[in-house]
């Protein structure tokens, strides 16, 4: 079931830090054993480099897997605003990501209209709020790609 809330942007904007806050930390206090998955759906900390600020700015996400390569939704519950993750990634598109106990680097790229169309139906087969937070958002929810970075020396 998809509940919706509907606050005001500020109300809105500080719910997603705490709960992503407390997410956050559960996730890596527990290696992700107690929330990588939240039923089907697999989860990964994402951490961008704040556009503003240079520091790291970890959330936690939904994930779908494509290949060798991962999908991220940046929905932000259908508000008509990007999330900052997103914001972060598109100034500063090299991201780390933890899932479970394994962290790699990985390059982000938002998805072309032809991947969007081939990826979007799997992330709604994956969770189904998304289809409804694109019908409440005035925006185009954009996909991000994450594709691997090479180890540093």
């Amino acid at each position: 079931m998809n509940v919706v809330v509907l606050l005001p942007p500020r109300a809105k904007d500080a719910v997603f830090r705490l709960v992503t806050g407390l997410h956050r930390e559960i996730y890596r206090r527990t290696g992700g054993r107690l929330t990588a998955r939240i039923g089907l759906v697999p989860m990964l900390l994402l951490t961008t480099t704040g556009r503003r600020t240079g520091q790291p700015r970890t959330t936690p996400l939904f994930y779908l897997p494509d290949g060798d390569r991962l999908v991220l939704v940046a929905s932000y519950a259908g508000d008509d605003r990007d999330p900052q993750w997103f914001k972060n990634l598109v100034a500063n598109p090299d991201v780390s990501i933890q899932i479970e106990g394994q962290t790699r680097r990985m390059h982000a790229a938002v998805a072309t209209p032809e991947e969007k169309a081939r990826l979007w139906p799997q992330a709604v087969a994956l969770y189904q709020g998304y289809a409804a937070y694109q019908r409440r958002s005035r925006r185009d929810i954009p996909l991000v790609v994450l594709m691997r970075q090479p180890p540093a020396d």
